[in-house]
């Protein structure tokens, strides 16, 4: 089963192989990138069917001026840009966190944790899948909460759940040779980790 498991990924990507050559191109694209109207007006009219599309493509002029108008800095001109560099060490620091943070570390001592806690050696790779499965719904989950509460609250609200989920799982996974139940609290510790790594980060 596992091998049709993992080619079964491949189905999307033979899907939008087959379909992408019948859409049509960006609008934007076509009229900022090529410079051209009526291919851009086709385009549209593809996409959104017969009618005045007039603002649209005003909308699209708009856009490319912009574009033109800004001048494009390269990596030391950003780097030595005064004006940038706020942006740039929260840029930084929201990457290197997220490096940092602890998820990689969780995925590769997860299967010594479900194996420590009793759990059948074919139901192993079950409840991994089960742990990626809360990481794909959690994700969708924070598209909906980052339009209510913010990036800023996510990002903090986030971390600072991980932190706690961490200084609990270092503390179940000590005393796991004292209380037998400390095996099944690790294992739900991890799960939480990665719902809030997923809505969080």
């Amino acid at each position: 089963l596992w091998p049709w498991l993992l080619a079964s990924s491949g189905l999307s990507a033979l899907v939008q192989l087959v379909t992408l050559p019948f859409f049509p191109d960006s609008p934007s694209y076509l009229l900022i990138q090529k410079g051209n109207e009526e291919a851009c007006r086709k385009a549209i009219k593809k996409l959104w069917g017969e009618g005045d599309h007039q603002a649209e493509i005003d909308d699209i002029m708009k856009e490319k001026a912009a574009v033109t108008s800004t001048k494009t800095l390269r990596v030391l001109e950003v780097i030595k840009e005064r004006s940038l560099r706020w942006q740039l060490y929260i840029l930084m620091t929201v990457m290197t966190t997220l490096q940092l943070c602890g998820i990689n570390a969780i995925y590769f001592y997860s299967f010594e944790v479900f194996h420590t806690a009793k759990f059948e050696e074919y139901l192993v790779p079950y409840v991994s899948l089960g742990v990626g499965l809360c990481e794909c719904l959690s994700s969708i989950l924070c598209s909906t909460l980052i339009d209510r509460f913010g990036r800023k609250v996510l990002l903090w609200g986030g971390y600072t759940l991980m932190c706690s989920v961490l200084a609990l799982l270092t503390m179940t996974l000590s005393l796991q040779h004292q209380f037998f139940w400390m095996h099944y609290f690790s294992v739900i510790l991890i799960f939480l980790f990665v719902i809030f790594y997923g809505s969080g980060p």
